[in-house]
Order: structure tokens, then C-alpha cells, then sequence
């Protein structure tokens, strides 16, 4: 089956198809629509994801000069949203956000770079790009989770090297035409609820050419699927909060709110990305 022209391809619509082909494919090639609750309780669900949203909208805002007074004023009637800007403001005030506001950074709030990737591009939505006077470059990006996300799970999760490839080639766009060496390269996840505990991953020219091997391939892959290809997961624990689960059969029931972390944390499957990066073949740009 061929995608349609123009696929972008991004985080979001690999790791569907890495949790279950067959999401993949009705999500991002045939848009099916499919009126099933993913959670429940749901007007609950709804209630955090806008909350999500709208820390994401405070934090561009304050980034680009909005006073704190002004922004303390918005956030009056939600204690949530409260509570997460107060840890956002003293995280850059006194603690590891703290070197967003040094002298002489660059930065770059909800940046959107894209790379081609084989015959399709790769693209990737930054919520911060820093960049240290020093070289040092951090890939910041916020998380609105009740519960802080485990580091093999994020490491696990293709956010976490689409990310820093994407930036090693496209970040000279924004950089004067300078190149960027992916070893000055930082990923770092904030978390809104628990500050102090942010997750890092350094990035490094190994892991470059082993995402560069790895990506391309899982690109290839899918675009040489014909519409008979795209297979059902083989472990149902995607399913669980899957908006698709009833037309595949896969029960009628969502999946619990308050379970959804602990699931993601402790879910194991054999479609992790587990990369090696001795075993995977460099590719040439």
C-alpha cells in the first residue's frame, strides 16, 4: 500500500505503529474515525489533557516576555494548573530550569525542524531548544503526568531519539548553517508534578548513527507495506486504551484513568525499541 503523498512522519505516528501496526494505519493512512472513549472517566481525561495544553500555552508565554504577574492572574481558578506553574517558577528560578535564564543562551520555544528521510520527511515540535554559549545544546520538553515516567520507558520511547536526530541534522538551519555535533546534545524531560526529578539522556555520535540506521529502516519498512500488511499487536495491553479496540475486537471497555501510568510504566513488549548500536548499519546523508 502506498502512503499518501506528503506523509510526514513523526514520533507520534511511529510509535503507533511500533504499539500496533494496524493503529498505525487507520490512525495516520486511512483517518478512520471510531466514536470509542479511550478512558474513563472521561470528562476527567479531557479535563487534564486541556490542563496539559494550557501549561504548555503559560510556559510559551513566559518564555516570550509575558510578566509572571500576569500569567499568576490566569491560572486563578484551577489548582492543578497553579501548582505546576509555582514548580515551573521556582524550577527556573532556583533550580535545574534555572540555566534557561543565563546570559547569552539562544532559544527556541515550539521550534518545528523536519528532515527527508529516504523518500519521506521526518519532523519533529520542540517545546524548548537551548542553546549554552558554551555549546552545550538541551532538548527541553514539558510533561503534564500525575505520575514521573520511568527512565527505561522513556528511553524506550521513540520521542527520545527522534528528537536529537532530527536537531543533528536540521539544527543549522536555525544555528547560522553551523552543524551541530550530537554529543553536545542533551535530552531533558521536566516534569510539571515532581520538578526536581527531571530525566536526561545525553545524546552522542554512536547514538546518532545508530537512530539514523534504525529510523530509516523502520521507514522503509512501513512504506513498502501493502493494505494487507499492517498487523494487529500481538500484546493486548495496547489495547487497553486504544480508541480502535472494539473494531478489532479487542473489547469494548476503556481502559481506567488512574491505572494509565502505572500501565505505561510497567508495560514490557516485544515491540520495545531496543537499539544496538554496534549491529546497526551507518547510512549516508
Amino acid at each position: 500500500m502506498t502512503l499518501p503523498n506528503g506523509f510526514l512522519f513523526n514520533q507520534g505516528n511511529l510509535q503507533d505503529y511500533m504499539d500496533c501496526q494496524r493503529r498505525f494505519q487507520l490512525r495516520h493512512v486511512l483517518h478512520q474515525a471510531w466514536p470509542a472513549v479511550e478512558v474513563e472517566p472521561f470528562l476527567e481525561f479531557e479535563h487534564i489533557s486541556e490542563l496539559g495544553s494550557r501549561f504548555h500555552k503559560i510556559v510559551r508565554q513566559h518564555l516570550s516576555g509575558v510578566p509572571d504577574s500576569s500569567i499568576d492572574l490566569s491560572v486563578t481558578e484551577d489548582e492543578v494548573l497553579q501548582d505546576w506553574w509555582e514548580n515551573y517558577k521556582q524550577s527556573i528560578n532556583n533550580g535545574i530550569l534555572k540555566q534557561i535564564q543565563l546570559d547569552g543562551n539562544k532559544l527556541y520555544v515550539e521550534q518545528i525542524l523536519t528532515i527527508p528521510l529516504g523518500n519521506f520527511r521526518l519532523i519533529a515540535k520542540y517545546d524548548l531548544l537551548l542553546f549554552h554559549p558554551d555549546g552545550k545544546i538541551f532538548i527541553i520538553d514539558w510533561k503534564t503526568s500525575k505520575k514521573r515516567s520511568k527512565q527505561k520507558w522513556l528511553e524506550n520511547r521513540l520521542q527520545t531519539h527522534v528528537y536529537p536526530f532530527v536537531f543533528s541534522l536540521a539544527a543549522a538551519s536555525i544555528n547560522d548553517n553551523n552543524p551541530i555535533d550530537p554529543g553536545k546534545i542533551e535530552m531533558l524531560y521536566w516534569f510539571s508534578n515532581q520538578p526536581d526529578e527531571p530525566e536526561r539522556f545525553s545524546y552522542s555520535n554512536a547514538a546518532f548513527k545508530a537512530d539514523a540506521g534504525y529510523l530509516s529502516n523502520l521507514i522503509t519498512e512501513i512504506s513498502q507495506k501493502t493494505e494487507t500488511d499492517f498487523q494487529l499487536t500481538f500484546d493486548e495491553k495496547h489495547c487497553l486504551f486504544c480508541t480502535y479496540r472494539s473494531l478489532c475486537d479487542r473489547g469494548v471497555k476503556p481502559g481506567n484513568l488512574h491505572r494509565l501510568a502505572e500501565w505505561q510504566e510497567s508495560e514490557q513488549t516485544v515491540e520495545e525499541v531496543t537499539l544496538d548500536y554496534d549491529q546497526i548499519i551507518e547510512i549516508e546523508f
